[in-house]
């Protein structure tokens, strides 16, 4: 199957998503769970030792700073469904601006980071790494913040793991996604607006938030 840039995003207006069995197989197929992960905007669950981690503030928070990195990097692991056929095509997105990225820091190492697709008011999460402990929360944090910020109110996390549990994301059904799916397409939201907290600031808004 040949992708291109309007046949994704058709898809993710319609509920559903790319994936290919490795990145050696050339294959790409659609996956429409029959349960959906979704984080509830406004409620990233702050566990104690993660607002230590981020009052630190050892680190620096980016946007769109390096796209194709955070990609990759997301890629970097033994099993992975992002072929170079879907790499290609998310970075035509990117170049649209309707997929961006947001990175983590630590002395100009990039050591964690998030990528996802934006249409309307929904920000589909592809994919997140970290190179150093607590980089991928750091990274979700700070998105969470933003598309609350910037007036998102679907955060499609494809599906729950224990750790995307952990932090707050629930599992909620095909028809209720749609649903939510639906109302969010209507809504204009701007994922580069937001400004970017100061640690305490982000730990402060979140904590009133959730």
């Amino acid at each position: 199957m040949t992708l291109t840039p309007d046949l994704l995003l058709h898809a993710y207006s319609v509920g559903v998503f790319p994936m290919a069995e490795s990145r050696d197989d050339p294959e790409v197929f659609w996956v429409n769970p029959k349960r959906r992960g979704v984080f509830p905007i406004g409620g990233f669950h702050l566990s104690r030792s993660l607002i230590k981690t981020l009052r630190q503030g050892d680190y620096q928070i980016t946007v769109n700073r390096d796209f194709a990195a955070v990609l990759d990097c997301c890629a970097d692991r033994e099993e992975t469904w992002i072929n170079p056929e879907i790499r290609a095509r998310y970075i035509d997105l990117h170049n649209q601006g309707n997929a961006h990225s947001l990175e983590v820091f630590r002395q100009d190492q990039l050591i964690g980071g998030v990528y996802g697709v934006v249409l309307g008011g929904a920000f589909f999460g592809e994919s997140m790494f970290s190179r150093q402990r607590d980089a991928s929360k750091i990274a979700l944090a700070y998105l969470m913040d933003r598309l609350a910020q910037a007036g998102f109110t679907l955060c499609d996390t494809q599906f729950l793991t224990p750790h995307l549990a952990s932090l707050g994301a629930v599992e909620i059904s095909r028809a209720s996604y749609r649903s939510q799916l639906r109302e969010a397409l209507d809504i204009k939201a701007d994922f580069i607006t937001p400004e970017q907290p100061e640690p305490q600031a982000l730990v402060q808004r979140m904590t009133q938030m959730s």
